[in-house]
């Protein structure tokens, strides 16, 4: 079998001022149409966000919003970031952050595909990014939410995190993160030694709160921008980036 040629991924979250949020859900709805047909764009989805300190509805964050695209072509991938829809966005925006990444790994789907490929396993040493997708079975949203509260308080104290958001197409049932991490050593330590994670990792197959779940990892290449009033330049060459 033939490896998935390497895929290009690019993360996009818009901050906006209280005032613009409903200029920011009508885009939401306008964006679709821009992406659309467009060449070399294997999938996307547009986002809401949630502060990380919770996996509870009550953690929507209407200020800020996202779009993930995932490309065949660096070239379209890095056009379409200065492209109509960037601009559009612009005029709602006053805080931007680009976060531009390869994947590592990845398991699992989302609305049924495999949106990474199924990349080479490799070492990296510099910063990494994960993304965790899940639709939370109805019957099991109550016992997940209050499994997952240790989860959010501990990421806020992890060792090496540099950035955390929670990220969704809806505030209830549709839910995940995305993060950023100083290492991949970082980041296997809150997975895989933090006990608040690893009993939430433990009762998965037991609880079944998943009907359907995807977790991948990614080189970060290179973040710009702001967000959430904090500025970030870091580069996929750095050991562990830098936060500005």
């Amino acid at each position: 079998m033939n490896p998935t040629p390497t895929r290009h991924v690019r993360l996009t979250i818009w901050g906006v001022p209280p005032r613009r949020i409903g200029s920011a859900i009508a885009r939401m709805g306008t964006s679709r149409l821009s992406l659309r047909h467009q060449e070399h764009l294997v999938f996307s989805k547009l986002l809401g966000t949630a502060r990380p300190t919770t996996f509870t509805p009550r953690a929507t964050d209407p200020l800020h919003w996202a779009l993930l695209t995932v490309w065949d072509d660096s070239d379209a991938a890095d056009d379409f970031d200065n492209g109509r829809l960037a601009r559009s966005w612009a005029l709602a925006a006053d805080q931007t952050l680009r976060i531009a990444m390869t994947p590592l790994a990845s398991t699992g789907a989302w609305s049924g595909v495999q949106p990474f490929g199924d990349p080479t396993p490799q070492r990296h040493d510099g910063p990494v990014a994960a993304i965790t997708r899940a639709r939370i079975r109805p019957s099991r949203m109550r016992e997940f939410w209050q499994a997952s509260e240790q989860v959010a308080a501990a990421l806020r104290t992890a060792e090496g995190l540099v950035l955390a958001t929670g990220i969704g197409e809806a505030p209830i049932g549709l839910q995940g993160t995305f993060s950023i991490w100083s290492s991949t050593t970082t980041m296997s330590a809150f997975v895989h030694q933090r006990p608040e994670h690893i009993d939430v990792i433990d009762r998965t197959p037991v609880t079944q709160w998943y009907a359907e779940e995807l977790f991948a990892r990614f080189a970060v290449q290179r973040v710009r921008g702001t967000f959430a009033g904090t500025d970030y330049a870091i580069d996929g060459s750095t050991q562990a980036g830098s936060a500005a």
